[in-house]
């Protein structure tokens, strides 16, 4: 009998109330997490289900169908803020904890809720497998991360349920991102670019993202939006000042610190492409069905891209490629030499391949 089977017998033996899933960030990791939800749901369907998330990510599960509480978390606390925490986490009386984080803090958090069932993953480092009773096979680091979160929603799965990864936007969202969008030309595609990362190591150059901006828009006549954090505005007002540069006559709208988690989410959905790093809103651009083209740097596009045959991924050949370093292990000329290496040729025939063949489909269909 193989180890899923075994752990399906195991975790068919469960009887919660009280279920909580603790998976505070990133938010790539928030997002490929959310298929969880619904087959947490069918297993449970009585349960009350709580997700333990950092604050600034907090928004994006708002209104969620198969979420009922959100229990937001300061990354950055004192002391008594965090005893305050875990001492509330207790009081909770869960049946049932998840930690899909794997860290230190996570695993504290998981013992301090005293919970019968206290299941994590194989990832788990830092000595947090300490506090579980049980462990998901096929949940190590070289297993796909979305992959990794699919395996534990089947060791819950009692019927056939769909891999969905659901995100609750409001209709005034909605309809804010259409406004926000209409500027551009509407019989012409719209491009966003997501230039940032949290790593060093895995941001593309501005330059390289706006050289490719610009031949969307001389070949497909793209509108460009740029989207990012207000930490990441400058980087996109360089990128935006290339834009024009480059192109006087291009559309370039710059919405870098301008959005909710909510409103980025309603944009991506409005927008055909995505042009990216390795980062949070190129999985969130992903789930809402949105085609991308990814950058790949220091991390595997195998383990850390999204799953599905729309998408394209391109990787840098340099020797240290994806090995997941947030610092470059190369000094002098070859420091981030990778950077160089992905050619703004590579990416474009990326781009050019998914715009062409989104659009061929559209012709397909309309035919």
């Amino acid at each position: 009998m193989s180890s899923q089977h075994n752990i399906l017998s195991l975790t068919n033996q469960i009887k919660a109330s009280r279920i909580c899933l603790i998976k505070p960030s990133a938010l790539g990791d928030v997002v490929q997490t959310l298929p969880i939800l619904p087959v947490l749901k069918a297993r449970f369907p009585d349960a009350q289900i709580s997700w333990v998330i950092r604050d600034s990510f907090a928004n994006l599960l708002e209104g969620h169908p198969y979420l009922d509480e959100i229990i937001p978390f300061s990354r950055r606390s004192s002391v008594p803020y965090w005893w305050g925490f875990l001492k509330d986490l207790k009081q909770r009386q869960f049946d049932l904890v998840l930690d899909l984080q794997g860290l230190m803090r996570t695993g504290i958090m998981t013992a301090a809720t005293r919970a019968r069932w206290r299941i994590g993953i194989e990832a788990a480092r830092e000595g947090s497998h300490l506090a579980y009773n049980m462990t998901i096979p096929e949940t190590s680091r070289s297993v796909p991360a979305y992959q990794k979160y699919w395996n534990v929603a089947d060791a819950f799965k009692t019927e056939e349920t769909s891999r969905e990864t659901r995100i609750y936007i409001s209709d005034q969202d909605k309809a804010w991102a259409r406004k926000t969008l209409s500027t551009g030309e509407r019989s012409c595609p719209t491009l966003a670019i997501h230039a940032g990362a949290q790593w060093i190591t895995k941001r593309w150059p501005p330059e390289s993202f706006a050289a490719v901006g610009a031949k969307a828009i001389r070949h497909f006549r793209c509108n460009i939006v740029l989207v990012g954090t207000a930490e990441e505005r400058p980087l996109t007002s360089q990128i935006e000042q290339l834009l024009h540069k480059f192109v006087p006559t291009g559309r370039v709208l710059n919405l870098a610190g301008q959005t909710t988690l909510k409103q980025l989410a309603a944009v991506l959905m409005e927008t055909d492409y995505l042009l990216t790093n390795d980062s949070g809103p190129m999985h969130l651009a992903a789930g809402l069905g949105t085609p991308v083209t990814g950058i790949f740097t220091c991390t595997s596009a195998l383990r850390s891209g999204p799953p599905g045959d729309h998408h394209e991924l391109v990787s840098t050949n340099v020797d240290c490629a994806a090995s997941y370093q947030k610092r470059c292990p190369k000094r002098g000329p070859q420091n981030l030499c990778c950077m160089d290496e992905l050619e703004v040729t590579r990416a474009w025939q990326a781009l050019y391949r998914l715009i062409s063949r989104q659009a061929a489909q559209r012709d397909s269909s309309a035919a």
